[in-house]
């Protein structure tokens, strides 16, 4: 249903941690522009853990509102408690959403029928099409291929964001599912391949800074065109590197600074890029062909 460049977009906050709703809408339209062909609003990467729930279904909302239907627009609606994830995802529904993330509940640490009778719930509670969300380096929670395939069968259970980075667990995924659930990458490093293996695209960090080149990767791996994909990857691969050099999303946040876009906001208990990074990231940026809109 939703395939390409899907930009795990960050949300952009003034100085004091404010939601910036101006630098937001100008957000969404340089994605437009630049060719990214689903924004995921208000998911891990846009800082959800720390937005209440009347912050987070406004920016849902207003990306929504600013799409205006041009591309889909993926709501991140997970949460570690299932009845707080069924309200995410209503709002998001009522909001106009496209379809929901739900990442794996974190930290509570449920056994494989607890994330299966968690994600029935939500999908049997809300109408919207529902994508999975695996990413044990983060909850330490690991959804196991016998679940997703048990999950593919509820009907608007769509697609899983698979970021293991483990390329066996998605051939595994994309073999035992087929028609009933498309993978995306949830990794930048191991998109390409994923992929080229049968994947429908990528849930990605990357696609902040560099949406155009994203949108390209995806289009010409979803053609299975496997040299010009390896062309494009490595002008890139830096940034699927440095952009994790502190934990997402304090880089990518400063490097969109970098570019003009946003401002250095971040709530707490993530702060700005180490002062160490910096001139790494800035170097990994200008060899991507990323132009800076400022320097210190």
């Amino acid at each position: 249903m939703f395939h390409g460049s899907m930009v795990a977009m960050v949300t952009p906050m003034q100085d004091d941690g404010a939601v910036d709703t101006q630098a937001l809408a100008a957000l969404v339209e340089f994605h437009i522009e630049n060719g990214t062909d689903a924004i995921v609003a208000v998911g891990t990467t846009g800082e959800s853990a720390t937005l209440d729930n009347e912050e987070h279904c406004g920016v849902i909302r207003q990306v929504v509102d600013r799409v205006a239907g041009r591309i889909p627009v993926i709501a991140g609606s997970g949460a570690n408690s299932t009845h707080e994830a069924i309200d995410l995802t209503r709002c998001a529904m009522d909001a106009g959403a496209d379809a929901c993330l739900l990442v794996t509940p974190y930290y509570n640490k449920p056994p494989q029928e607890g994330l299966y009778q968690h994600h029935k719930a939500i999908a049997d509670a809300v109408a919207i099409p529902q994508i999975l969300y695996n990413v044990p380096g983060r909850t330490a929670c690991d959804m196991l291929p016998d679940t997703v395939e048990r999950l593919s069968r509820i009907p608007n259970i769509i697609a899983i964001k698979e970021a293991t980075a483990d390329l066996e667990r998605a051939r595994e995924i994309v073999q035992r599912c087929g028609d009933n659930l498309d993978v995306y990458a949830g990794d930048d490093a191991t998109a390409m391949e994923l992929m080229l293996l049968g994947g429908k695209g990528v849930i990605s960090v990357t696609a902040n800074v560099a949406p155009r080149a994203m949108h390209e990767l995806c289009e010409v791996c979803l053609l299975g065109d496997r040299a010009r994909a390896e062309e494009i990857n490595a002008s890139i691969e830096g940034l699927h590197r440095d952009l994790f050099l502190e934990s997402n999303p304090i880089p990518a946040k400063w490097a969109l600074h970098e570019m003009g876009l946003i401002s250095t906001g971040i709530r707490l208990p993530l702060v700005p890029l180490a002062e160490q990074y910096r001139e790494p990231l800035r170097r990994t940026l200008r060899a991507a062909g990323i132009e800076l809109g400022r320097s210190d």
